[in-house]
């Protein structure tokens, strides 16, 4: 029987939904897999991505969890694609490789002001709060004014922990740093900024939903935003979730306000226009939009600019370039066809595919990823003439490899020791889990009593 070597690089979601339906899948020859991850744990975007306080999304966990400990994929953490292992290393000990390492860096924001001191991305925010090994320990929290530009679910997540009370965190497995911060935190409003109206947001009912029921928090919407045009009467009554958005929406409209001690203010049919500032954040400028008639809006000439210290732009993400694979540097993604990797003049590259927000850009939420994947695995599995043909496809070669380089790289083991030890740093404060932040702290748990130290 015909065998497959395939290596996956990138061990969150997408990587390992790529696994799992290879492995199930019915083919005509055998297969093994390893997953490669730059950090020390798996699960990408699920860990290191997604608020703290969102236990029911990161119940997906549980499912990535069984693809790992189901056997017939290895996964090398703490390994960096491009420092640790490069594509003709790929080359010599598998057949193909497929890259899931999605879309971390935030999208730009061209206005002025951007880069003033108090002006920040996301992305970078989202790692601070998740705990990211490779981002710095604190976070500038010294603002009471915050702007948040953007309506989808990252702008509101980003809104949410900004105006959360941090006692309230503390269910969940933020670290001791993350709460130690926003303990801190003098913040007393968080503005929400988006160029649309209401019923064109882009985040989901749940999120909204969620949003609204922090305590301690008003809901500030304003009466000049929900005179809906036509398009927008159209879409509340023909797609639930806008119904459901609105519906909530117009529940805040209702609620009294005055008592709580922090803000959330929405404001809808804002086009950003500047970040004010001498020196560092002072306002933020908008200019008033209305829609167009063609499902966009247009500008109005009304200027609009509120006081604010901070501003997070939560506009998209954006993906990263990687060594010897094409990459478009206009959307963020490796260049494909429904996987296959194209180079320059759109001819398939051999042996390498894509898979995830990498492929397809920063669209969909998580569960989209399992489409995706069968996508890109239709085109593997039914590519074998332009397969690699390794010199070393022993399973033995890509271990030996990374110790003869000093790699620590970490197993799924050490990531079931890990898991364990973070639980238990949970357990002795009546916590369910306390992330350990720290790279080197994260290896060191890993590969303790590991038999390649």
């Amino acid at each position: 029987m015909t065998k497959l070597r395939l290596a996956i690089v990138g061990a969150g979601p997408a990587g390992i939904y790529a696994a799992d339906l290879i492995r199930k899948a019915e083919r005509a020859f055998d297969v093994s897999i390893d997953l490669f991850e730059r950090l020390p744990a798996p699960y990408g975007l699920v860990r290191y991505g997604v608020a703290p306080d969102h236990p029911r999304i990161k119940g997906i966990i549980s499912a990535l969890r069984e693809v790992l400990d189901g056997g017939g994929v290895r996964f090398f953490g703490n390994v960096e694609y491009g420092t640790d292992i490069s594509l003709e290393d790929l080359k010599r000990h598998y057949n193909a490789v497929i890259f899931a390492t999605g879309s971390m860096r935030d999208a730009h924001l061209d206005i002025p002001g951007i880069d003033l001191p108090g002006s920040y991305g996301a992305a970078g925010f989202v790692s601070w709060y998740d705990g990211h090994p490779d981002v710095p320990r604190e976070w500038p929290l010294e603002a009471r004014e915050v702007a948040v530009i953007g309506n989808g679910n990252v702008a509101l997540d980003v809104a949410r922990i900004l105006a959360k009370h941090a006692d309230d965190l503390l269910p969940t497995e933020i670290p001791h740093n993350v709460y130690d911060g926003l303990k801190a935190s003098p913040v007393t409003d968080v503005h929400v900024f988006g160029r649309r109206g209401p019923a064109q947001v882009r985040f989901t009912p749940l999120e909204l939903r969620e949003l609204g029921e922090i305590r301690d928090v008003d809901m500030i919407v304003h009466d000049e935003d929900f005179d809906y045009d036509e398009a927008s009467k159209t879409a509340i009554a023909t797609n639930k979730q806008v119904l459901v958005i609105d519906r909530v929406l117009q529940q805040w409209r209702k609620r009294p306000v005055g008592q709580a001690s922090r803000r959330l203010h929405f404001h809808w049919f804002a086009n950003p226009v500047e970040i004010v500032g001498d020196g560092r954040v002072e306002a933020f400028r908008w200019e008033r939009t209305e829609p167009d008639g063609e499902g966009g809006v247009r500008g109005t000439g009304e200027f609009r600019e509120v006081p604010v210290q901070a501003v997070y732009r939560a506009v998209g993400y954006f993906g990263s370039p990687l060594p010897e694979v094409p990459f478009d540097s206009r959307r963020g993604v490796i260049p494909n066809r429904e996987g296959q990797v194209l180079d320059d003049d759109d001819q398939p590259v051999h042996g390498v595919y894509a898979t995830g927000w990498i492929k397809r850009g920063p669209v969909g939420l998580i569960g989209h990823t399992k489409s995706d994947a069968m996508e890109t695995l239709a085109h593997v599995l039914s590519d074998q003439a332009n397969w690699w043909t390794p010199e070393d496809p022993s399973e033995k070669s890509v271990p030996a490899l990374l110790e003869e380089r000093g790699v620590p790289y970490t197993t799924i083991d050490g990531w079931h020791r890990l898991d364990a030890h973070e639980l238990a740093l949970g357990e002795a404060v009546g916590r369910t889990r306390i992330k350990v932040v720290p790279r080197e702290d994260m290896t060191k748990v890993s590969r303790a009593a590991s038999a390649h130290r």
